[in-house]
């Protein structure tokens, strides 16, 4: 009996050393792979390739619906598409930083077809009653860039009863572009929904425990699978709705110096001070996506810098997880209450 127990013991502990030995690894290949390519060194290295051309179309008449847009990489995408001619409705949960950051843009831009939409994200049925109000305008949306994220490092519980990070990041995006479908398709064939993801998804496989129910939470550990939890998701949504006309892709934006990675990770700002991306530069590749023609992109495919980036680093496992992702999406239809 006892040696029973000894061999379960010994067992278990070999496989949590395997299991620390893994985690480990992801960290420190994400840690060289994303200091050599994510900051603005890596940024100005890739840029050698890009073509100015490929930025410089003009977008009159497109309607571009950017979340998240009042600070950081999601104004600095608002701002972008208006400058390239098109009518931007810019989606914040806080009223008066979105007023002050709309204000800006008609200023810088010339562009007064820019438009302010209250929503909090991290509420289905903020989204549900945004959604219901937005339909009524009846405008074909040719780009919906999820864009709103959050890194929240306690474990908070919204009215609604879901982790605020998941609620924001997962479910949010997941309900806000399901309901836009409609609007999207009105637009097809050349519909696009473009999501910004991060590079941090590099550390982990994709998990069924969407909400972290494990007892020490770790909010950098939480956002890093939501992140994954998009890449997959953008696949997914890529091949059950490749006969509608609407284009899905999600992007990485480097290491960027926002408003966001100060307040939710000041140490690594801190530490990488002035190596840190631009938003302008963290954005690129978001107006990039949106101006490109479609055949030129890879549906369901991951960018960083202009170019279809891997989803997986090698040697990290988190490959064999992408079949979750099935009932996930399942999952998510269920919060949301979403039919199929």
């Amino acid at each position: 009996m006892q040696s029973t127990v000894l061999r379960i013991q010994i067992h278990i502990s070999i496989r949590a050393l395997a299991m620390f030995l893994l985690k480990t690894w992801r960290s420190t290949a994400f840690g060289l792979y994303g200091y050599l390519n994510f900051t603005k060194s890596g940024f100005v290295e890739n840029s050698k390739k890009f073509k100015s051309e490929d930025i410089e179309t003009q977008i009159e008449g497109k309607n571009c619906v950017v979340t998240g847009a009042n600070s950081g990489i999601g104004y600095a995408t608002a701002e972008g598409l208006a400058s390239r001619g098109a009518t931007v409705y810019m989606v914040c949960r806080n009223k008066e930083r979105g007023e002050t950051a709309l204000s800006k843009i008609q200023s810088m831009t010339g562009n007064q077809n820019v438009y302010l939409e209250v929503c909090d994200l991290s509420s289905v049925s903020d989204i549900k009653s945004f959604a219901s109000k937005f339909s009524s305008k009846d405008v074909p949306i040719h780009v919906l860039v999820n864009n709103a994220g959050l890194l929240e490092h306690n474990c908070i519980t919204t009215s609604e009863g879901y982790e605020l990070n998941f609620a924001v990041n997962v479910l949010g995006t997941y309900t806000m572009t399901e309901l836009m479908m409609p609007l999207l398709e009105k637009a097809a064939p050349d519909a696009r929904v473009i999501t910004v993801s991060s590079g941090g998804m590099y550390t982990v496989p994709l998990t069924k425990d969407l909400q972290f129910s494990g007892t020490n939470f770790d909010g950098v550990e939480q956002y890093a699978r939501n992140k994954r939890v998009q890449v997959e998701l953008t696949e997914r949504w890529a091949e059950m709705y490749k006969n509608k006309g609407i284009g899905f892709y999600s992007m990485h934006p480097g290491w960027a110096e926002t408003p966001g990675v100060a307040k939710s990770l000041p140490g690594f700002s801190k530490s990488l001070s002035g190596k840190l991306r631009t938003s302008q530069e963290g954005a690129d590749t978001v107006i990039w996506l949106a101006l490109q023609p479609k055949e030129k992109l890879v549906p369901g495919a991951f960018y960083f810098d202009r170019a279809e980036a891997p989803k997986h680093l090698r040697f990290a496992a988190t490959s064999s997880s992408h079949v979750a992702i099935d009932s996930i999406v399942d999952n998510l239809r269920s919060m949301s209450a979403i039919s199929s």
